[in-house]
């Protein structure tokens, strides 16, 4: 899928090294509860592209349609157990520092909604530490709105990213109107 400047693909496998890179940048993983190396990096590309192949949609490569880079990745997820009462879909990214102050995260954020939709799910959530701030900034152009705060049941206590937020956009409302309508 496009969006005016990115592609949200399957992942390929030359998209490894760039995204083991990403994973193992300290500033873009200081809200997880760690960094992750190459082999972790693998295992969860092949675990997002059998999510894909089974769902029909996951967590996508993110790249920059004018030159092919790869930017990180974004879209939806069913949400871990134990974050909501239910069932849901989870709306994620996670992006380079190069790409980060560009509405790249946005953007994806957008095109991963639109899926949302047209999947017929009712509401989309997301969730991060409490001080990322850029995230959540990114849910509320989305259109989320703040639920609640809570401390994340796979992360164990003590550590600073285990006390999260949680966003929430209800799609199955009235729908915003476009700029064609």
């Amino acid at each position: 899928m496009a969006t005016p400047r990115l592609v949200l693909r399957r992942w390929q496998p030359g998209d490894l090294d760039s995204f083991a890179a990403l994973n193992s940048d300290p500033e873009v993983m200081r809200h997880f509860p760690s960094i992750y190396d190459r082999s972790a990096t693998a295992a969860m590309i092949t675990a997002w592209e059998a999510k894909i192949d089974r769902q029909g949609f996951g967590l996508w490569a993110v790249e920059r349609a004018e030159d092919g880079a790869l930017l990180g990745m974004a879209g939806l997820n069913p949400v871990p157990p134990g974050i909501i009462t239910g069932e849901g879909l989870e709306i994620g990214w996670r992006l380079a520092r190069h790409a980060w102050g560009h509405g790249y995260a946005t953007e994806a954020g957008r095109a991963a909604v639109d899926v949302a939709r047209r999947i017929g799910a009712q509401s989309v959530w997301s969730f991060t530490s409490i001080g990322n701030e850029r995230s959540q900034a990114v849910m509320r152009r989305l259109g989320l709105s703040f639920v609640r705060y809570f401390d994340h049941p796979n992360i164990p206590d003590g550590q600073s990213t285990r006390p999260h937020v949680l966003y929430q956009l209800d799609l199955a409302g009235p729908q915003p109107r476009s700029e064609h309508q």
